[in-house]
């Protein structure tokens, strides 16, 4: 997949993630707006309530998009065959796609109104969404190769080129510009101290400096403007590997920890679905089957 491929591809899944929303907000706000003791009364109750043509429907594709986006990303982690269909990294953001889309279309569903056993399975649903928000975060902290895999601190170190090398290979610096340089590729590296976010915040604000820094410099020394884009990419690129790899390690222990807090409230919450579902039908409410 091109990187303009790739960009088109997210870009439809968030743009069908807004455009639902909208479209279900606008559509339903009188009724969602109206006090729960008078919804019977609304003329739209009969659609929009959860047992509802629009209510009960929605919860069944919500429902369904959640399955399928757990199923598919835990087959293709598990099952290497299925690596000809794709990069990990597009099953994932797949995976996002449907899990941020399913829980959506089941909060519309709810009708707002929670209540009971299948409270239980919407704020676990609230946990399992915001944990993989946070999970997607860590996840592309870490380096990885082109098939999705974690890479190990040496492939992230190998992953460097020389900066002094190559800025002597190519680039016509006086010392004292070659020496700056080198010295604001590494500002951030010290800056990793404290609180996770606080020193993340810190470093950005550190690699923000440094480039600006050297930008300066560089055209203070009157360098050419088509070597200072060039040499300002590689240092932009200097920084954010020197931060990763400052982080690496306590971003993969963060990770593994991830996972355990992840996967029982996704649990829960399929379980307690999964009894929703057949107490509903049990009770004879079967859409438009």
């Amino acid at each position: 997949m091109s990187p303009l491929v790739h960009r088109l591809y997210v870009g439809a899944m968030a743009t069908i993630v807004i455009l639902t929303t909208i479209f279900l907000s606008i559509e339903g706000y009188g009724y969602y707006s109206t006090p729960l003791e008078e919804r019977f009364y609304h003329p739209q109750h009969d659609l929009f309530k959860a047992s509802g043509l629009l209510g009960h429907g929605i919860g069944i594709v919500g429902t369904l998009l959640m399955l399928i986006g757990v199923a598919i990303y835990i087959a293709r982690k598990r099952y290497k065959s299925l690596a000809r269909f794709g990069r990990l990294k597009y099953w994932l953001e797949f995976h996002i796609f449907l899990c941020t889309l399913g829980p959506i279309l089941v909060l519309f569903h709810t009708a707002f109104k929670f209540g009971g056993i299948v409270s239980i399975a919407f704020w676990s649903m609230v946990l399992v969404v915001l944990s993989g928000v946070i999970g997607r975060f860590i996840y592309i902290q870490i380096p990885r190769t082109i098939e999705g895999r974690a890479m190990s601190l040496h492939e992230v170190k190998e992953m460097k080129g020389d900066l002094g090398e190559n800025l002597q290979a190519s680039y016509r610096l006086d010392d004292e510009s070659f020496q700056a340089v080198l010295a604001l590729a590494h500002t951030g590296e010290s800056q990793y101290a404290g609180g996770l976010f606080s020193s993340m915040f810190t470093q950005y604000i550190a690699g923000r400096r440094a480039l600006q820094a050297a930008k300066t410099m560089l055209r203070n020394h009157r360098v050419a403007q088509a070597d200072i884009r060039s040499i300002m990419k590689m240092l932009r690129h200097e920084i954010s590997l020197n931060n990763r790899i400052s982080r690496l390690q306590t971003m993969q222990n963060l990770f593994r920890y991830w996972h355990v807090a992840h996967l029982p409230f996704a649990i829960i919450m399929v379980v307690i679905v999964l009894f929703h579902v057949v107490i509903t039908l049990l009770f004879g409410y079967k859409w438009i089957f």
